[in-house]
C-alpha cells in the first residue's frame, strides 16, 4: 500500500510538472535574436560632460589605473560614430568603476535607454568587465524592458576613438539580444 501511494505521488508530481515544461519550450521557440550596432559617447571634457566622478578611494590619485574611481554616466548613443552628425538613438545611463589594480579595467553597469526609432521606450541592461585597452570587450546583457523584456545576450565593445588628453571616448557597441 505504501509503495502504491509513493508511485501515485510520483505520477502526480510528474503530471504537474509537464505543462510548465511545455510552456517553457513553446516560449523559447517564440524567441528572437536582435542585433543592434550603435556608438557610445563618453564625454569628459567641455562645458557639458556626460560622465562625472562621484567617488574615489584614498589611493585613486596615486594608482596607475585610477583604481577605486566611481563614475556616473548619461552618455549619448548614436547611429554612427559622429556625436554631432549621427542620429541620437538614446542614452547609456548607469555607472562604471575602475576595478583593475594592475590594468585599466572597468566594471560597467548601465542601461541603454532607447528614445528614438523602433526600440523607443525600451531598455537593455548591460553589466560586465571592460578591459579598456583590449581590442574587443564582451559584457553580458542581463535584462531589459519593453520589447526587450526577459532579454539576455551579450555586448561587444570596440574603441572607435579615444582622446588621451581629454578622456573623451567613442565606442562601437554590437549588442546581441535574445528576447
Amino acid at each position: 500500500m505504501a509503495a502504491t501511494g509513493a508511485l501515485l505521488l510520483a505520477l502526480l508530481s510528474l503530471a504537474a510538472a509537464t505543462p510548465a515544461t511545455q510552456a517553457t519550450s513553446s516560449a523559447a521557440a517564440g524567441e528572437k535574436t536582435t542585433h543592434i550596432k550603435l556608438y557610445w559617447h563618453d564625454v569628459v571634457s567641455g562645458p557639458s560632460p556626460t560622465v562625472v566622478q562621484v567617488a574615489r578611494a584614498a589611493t585613486t590619485n596615486s594608482s596607475k589605473t585610477g583604481f577605486g574611481a566611481v563614475m556616473v554616466i548619461d552618455d549619448p548613443l548614436t547611429e554612427g560614430p559622429g556625436l554631432n552628425s549621427s542620429r541620437l538613438l538614446g542614452r547609456a545611463q548607469g555607472t562604471y568603476m575602475s576595478a583593475g589594480k594592475d590594468d585599466v579595467s572597468l566594471l560597467m553597469n548601465m542601461n541603454f535607454v532607447f528614445t528614438a526609432g523602433k526600440y523607443n521606450g525600451s531598455t537593455v541592461a548591460i553589466m560586465g568587465r571592460n578591459a579598456v585597452f583590449s581590442a574587443v570587450r564582451e559584457m553580458a546583457v542581463v535584462g531589459g524592458t519593453g520589447v526587450f523584456r526577459w532579454a539576455r545576450g551579450y555586448a561587444q565593445a570596440r574603441t572607435h576613438t579615444l582622446d588621451l588628453k581629454t578622456g573623451d571616448a567613442t565606442v562601437e557597441y554590437n549588442v546581441f539580444i535574445k528576447h
